[in-house]
């Protein structure tokens, strides 16, 4: 099975697709994976119910002993004072709120950007992916491959399963089926299943064993 989209060292960016999947856009990739009250908000999503999510994930940590807030207003003011208090969760969804407008919010990608790396700074696992995704892609900034790479490493390395399928779907594409398989061996093995679709690709190019593929798809727990 050939893949499918447009070449890694092609000048415009676009997805990196293999077997039907590709690196997704920054504006959706996340949010089932990331789903802990800071995922990013979709462009039509209501500001103070994601705001109030938000806030049960602070009082479950213990963070604010407040009531929840009931408005965008009151929600971007929870906000911004974890922001003020270097919160790196706070930040990276500060970040996403300014990405799509929410909470009341003009959107501002370079804004956006900022925070995330900000927040990544500061350890944020999904700030690492959302800045994989921008810099991967282009999306807000100039392409800068080896950027974006890096920080899909950083969060791989923090244990972001998805950041780890899209380092194997890269390899895949650089020709490195080996590396590319060992990525998406272990994303697989934690549950991403999307990564067993690399894994037969690879099999199918004749660079993994059908033991490798079969080892897939038991770990996996696919049925």
């Amino acid at each position: 099975m050939e893949p499918v989209g447009p070449d890694i060292n092609a000048p415009e960016p676009g997805p990196v697709a293999v077997g039907g999947h590709s690196v997704p856009d920054s504006e959706s990739a996340g949010a089932p994976l990331h789903d802990d009250g800071a995922a990013v908000a979709g462009a039509g999503d209501d500001g103070s119910a994601e705001a109030a999510r938000y806030s049960q994930g602070l009082l479950n940590e213990g963070h604010e002993r407040t009531p929840h807030p009931s408005d965008k207003a009151s929600g971007l003011a929870m906000v911004q004072k974890r922001v003020r208090k270097r919160d790196a969760e706070a930040i990276y969804y500060l970040g996403n709120q300014y990405c799509h407008g929410g909470l009341g919010l003009t959107k501002d990608r370079p804004r956006a950007i900022e925070l995330w790396t900000e927040a990544a700074e500061l350890g944020s696992v999904e700030a690492h992916f959302m800045l994989g995704h921008t810099y991967y892609k282009g999306d807000g900034v100039n392409v800068d491959r080896p950027r974006g790479v890096l920080h899909f490493q950083e969060a791989a390395m923090k244990g972001d399963v998805e950041s780890r399928h899209c380092l194997g779907v890269v390899e895949f594409y650089k020709g490195n089926y080996e590396l590319a398989e060992r990525h998406c061996m272990i994303s697989a093995k934690m549950g991403f299943e999307t990564s067993l679709n690399v894994i037969k690709d690879i099999f199918m190019k004749g660079h993994a064993t059908k033991a490798q593929y079969a080892e897939a798809l038991r770990d996996s727990d696919m049925p």
